[in-house]
């Protein structure tokens, strides 16, 4: 499914005042974290993934990892609006017997490939899954979005190596480089930079962008595989708390809620109120 370039942007609003509602409706925090990562999301989903909400687990589908699970309500609000199930069922986010913890389960509703939440997992097994599609001859394609901080992981790297050593093309990572995680600058807490220099060393394709730039985005997604025969790593230079002006680059909304002022005030900015 693809729409148009002024549908994603519209869609990436509203998704964010969806998932700023649900953390005020909730109180789940996570929200600066699950707003930087809205449009590679949606880049994903409504530009290149080959995926039937009517037939969710179709064995050919593409699959899409959340590995930064923190950010479940970005993907529980994509899927939703992307027609895998009503809406109305984002309402069980976070209550007794819901469908959707603050973390996402595996087929906890159609459309959520893996549980995630413990960072470092999301790689690895994307990559057992496409070399599952290999013995099968399948050609879809896994896209894992991962945050930077989760780079610190040693999982991630012998991932990256196995993945390199296998010639896994068909797999991606998108990384959320907002620079923050949960107690400082990503790059302060560890010698993250330069990203893009690491996965290219570890053999991967790389691409360097705004991960605010849909087209970009969509770009740099659309070739996988490439051609090289290497898997692809996107490092997306994003912002955490894109899209409200006074969440952005405050990394105390990793841990903060809005009250009704302040959703009210997110809501109207993002053109919503």
């Amino acid at each position: 499914m693809t729409v148009s370039l002024e549908k994603m942007r519209t869609l990436a609003r509203e998704i964010r005042g969806q998932v700023i509602q649900m953390s005020h409706d909730k109180k789940t925090p996570h929200l600066g974290s699950s707003l930087s990562c809205v449009d590679i999301v949606v880049a994903a989903y409504w530009g290149i993934l080959r995926v039937d909400p009517q037939n969710p687990w179709d064995p050919a589908r593409d699959r899409f990892i959340l590995s930064k699970g923190h950010a479940a309500t970005t993907l529980y609000t994509a899927l939703a609006y992307r027609g895998f199930f009503e809406r109305e069922l984002l309402d069980t986010y976070n209550t007794d017997g819901g469908h959707f913890a603050e973390h996402p389960c595996l087929r906890c509703a159609a459309g959520v490939e893996a549980s995630t939440g413990s960072l470092g997992h999301g790689l690895p097994l994307a990559l057992g899954m496409a070399l599952a599609g290999r013995i099968h001859g399948l050609d879809y394609r896994s896209v894992v979005l991962m945050s930077d901080g989760e780079c610190e992981e040693g999982t991630v790297w012998e991932a990256a190596l196995f993945a390199a050593a296998q010639k896994l093309e068909t797999v991606a990572v998108a990384i959320d480089y907002n620079k923050w995680q949960a107690t400082g600058r990503s790059d302060e807490v560890m010698a993250l930079g330069p990203l893009v220099d690491k996965w290219r060393a570890f053999g991967w394709s790389t691409r360097e962008l705004d991960g605010h730039d849909i087209p970009a985005l969509l770009k740099a997604l659309e070739k996988i595989p490439d051609g090289s025969g290497k898997p692809l790593a996107i490092i997306a230079h994003t912002v955490k708390g894109r899209g409200v002006s006074f969440m952005e680059d405050d990394n105390n909304w990793h841990y903060r809620t809005p009250n009704a002022d302040e959703l009210l005030a997110a809501r109207k900015e993002l053109g919503l109120a």
